[in-house]
């Protein structure tokens, strides 16, 4: 075609799947009740000399760019979640995801999501929020960021080159991330001055990492954080433990140590972090303070937070390190592993505990572990509840089915068949989205339960508190001493009742109790 012609061509025209952003056009999908658009690119993609590099701004395109399929995962090892029965090791990976109503309105809320899986695996395209978007009518983003050495190795000679949060890389992007949110959500129907983020475990700890960062200060206007902590290591144990990958892929000499490492291969970068797991750490502009200690002292980004946790948390996590393995904890394990973690104050938890109350080893470690965080979540609740609006909650269905990978696990059998997961991990995400490609078999109360932690979940987003029509009142924490306990009814087989969520404000007294935490603030208060 002459060069004239494609100079001459239609300018495209705004519409249902074709938007216009700062940076291009974008065609993606329509669907039923939805729109999306896949693989947005919101920074330069960090390869070559801009690894271990602040996020940078992204290249404008020509034309109109097809946003119909997922763009790249960071780079990452293997798992046990669908998809990642093979290494991801390509590092062209920032991209993200816009899902709007079909037809949307200009103005909707927006929420961007922040995956997690332990700063070292996941993707954003895991979630699919298509029944969220069509019940909450609102656009939704979710978004990739560097993950493990990639996204988080610390070096005096990284901090020598001038990056605002040296070693947190993946935490910039983030913010790269709901930069772009804010600068172009308004062509998808989204209002920029209404974004709330949110995220799960290590996606909601990240949530945390913003609300205590300056430099993500205006950047959203509510905050949810589900399953996820607040704290990062010292700069002095990131310097360590940088020092320590470096030497696992043999690059010592200080003058070359960049060079070298640069030079290495994605598969080089994982293999070592095998040997050598790095995490996100206090240092420079953006991360100044501990989020922890930035909470306490009222010193961070002041917006509502939701913030919430399921009442089995550890379960999963015990039975992936040990029952998963064939290896079941054992009562002397048990006891070792208490002793090990509490000290002098172990015969205590023991006599909290006993290994004979519970139905295995692995459930009475499980439970510990599961109560001594429900102490530092209810810290973190009063907390926030000082200088913010907060309202907390706990997912305590304990016969849902479980998420998405180890409901697979348990098709084929034991030992996740019989092995008690209870409300663990994870649990509380399909009631929200889709995760991971599955919708799992609800029951009608389930399904009723979903459709009231949507109602919940939207209302925060629309008016900055998640109560509304027909929902249960949820007071504000501080206020009131009262949590949600997200819960199903039991609703009988053929009974003519109608199938009902049994959610409602309880009072902490009984999260206390359930947890045994008066005992946990005498050994972490």
């Amino acid at each position: 075609m002459p060069a004239t012609a494609e100079r001459s061509a239609p300018t495209p025209t705004q519409s249902a799947d074709t938007v216009r952003t700062h940076d291009g056009w974008l065609h993606g999908t329509s669907a039923t009740n939805y729109t999306e658009w896949l693989g947005i690119p919101y920074a330069a993609q960090p390869v070559g000399s801009l690894r271990w590099k602040a996020p940078q701004r992204p290249a404008s395109w020509p034309g109109v760019r097809d946003a119909t399929h997922f763009g790249n995962r960071c780079v990452q090892g293997t798992g046990w979640d669908p998809g990642y029965d093979t290494p991801k090791l390509d590092e062209d990976c920032l991209y993200l995801n816009v899902y709007a109503p079909r037809h949307a309105r200009p103005g909707l809320p927006v929420m961007v999501w922040i995956h997690g899986g332990g700063f070292t695996g996941g993707a954003g395209q895991d979630t699919d929020p298509r029944k969220y978007v069509e019940k909450a009518g609102v656009v939704y983003v979710t978004i990739n960021y560097r993950l493990g050495a990639l996204g988080f190795l610390d070096l005096p000679q990284l901090r020598a080159e001038g990056d605002t949060g040296p070693g947190n890389f993946g935490l910039l992007d983030q913010q790269a991330a709901l930069r772009w949110v804010h600068d172009n959500v308004a062509a998808f129907g989204g209002d920029p001055r209404n974004m709330t983020i949110a995220g799960q475990s290590a996606g909601g700890s990240s949530v945390c990492d913003q609300l205590a960062s300056p430099t993500a200060r205006g950047l959203f206007a509510k905050a949810i954080i589900m399953s996820g902590g607040c704290g990062m290591q010292a700069q002095s144990a990131a310097d360590s433990t940088g020092q320590a990958y470096a030497t696992a892929l043999h690059c010592t000499d200080p003058a070359t140590e960049l060079a070298c490492l640069r030079a290495k291969s994605p598969a080089d970068i994982l293999t070592a972090q095998q040997a050598v797991r790095v995490s996100p750490a206090i240092g420079g502009d953006a991360w100044p303070v501990d989020p922890g200690q930035a909470v306490a002292a009222g010193q961070f980004n002041r917006v509502p937070v939701l913030n919430g946790q399921t009442h089995d948390e550890r379960r999963l996590f015990v039975f992936q390190g040990n029952d998963n393995l064939g290896r079941p904890v054992t009562a002397a394990q048990y006891e070792a592993t208490i002793r090990t973690a509490y000290g002098a104050d172990a015969d205590k938890v023991l006599a909290a505990y006993p290994v004979t109350a519970y139905s295995s080893p692995s459930i009475a470690l499980a439970t510990v572990q599961s109560d001594a965080g429900s102490y530092q979540r209810m810290v973190l609740d009063g907390q926030f509840a000082e200088y913010v609006p907060t309202w907390a909650y706990e997912f305590a269905e304990e016969q849902t089915p479980q998420f998405a990978s180890i409901y697979l696990l348990q098709q084929k059998g034991d030992p996740a068949r019989s092995f008690p997961f209870g409300a663990t991990h994870v649990d509380d995400l399909p009631y929200l989205w889709e995760y991971l490609g599955m919708t799992l078999p609800f029951t009608d109360d389930e399904l009723e339960l979903s459709d009231q932690m949507i109602g919940f979940w939207s209302a925060f987003q629309n008016r900055d508190t998640p109560n509304g029509a027909y929902l249960p009142d949820w007071p504000q924490f501080g206020r009131s001493q009262q949590y949600m306990a997200l819960n199903v009814c039991d609703t009988p087989e053929a009974s003519t009742l109608p199938p009902a969520a049994c959610s409602k404000a309880t009072d902490i007294g009984s999260f206390v109790a359930d947890h045994k935490l008066d005992l946990w603030q005498s050994i972490l208060g």
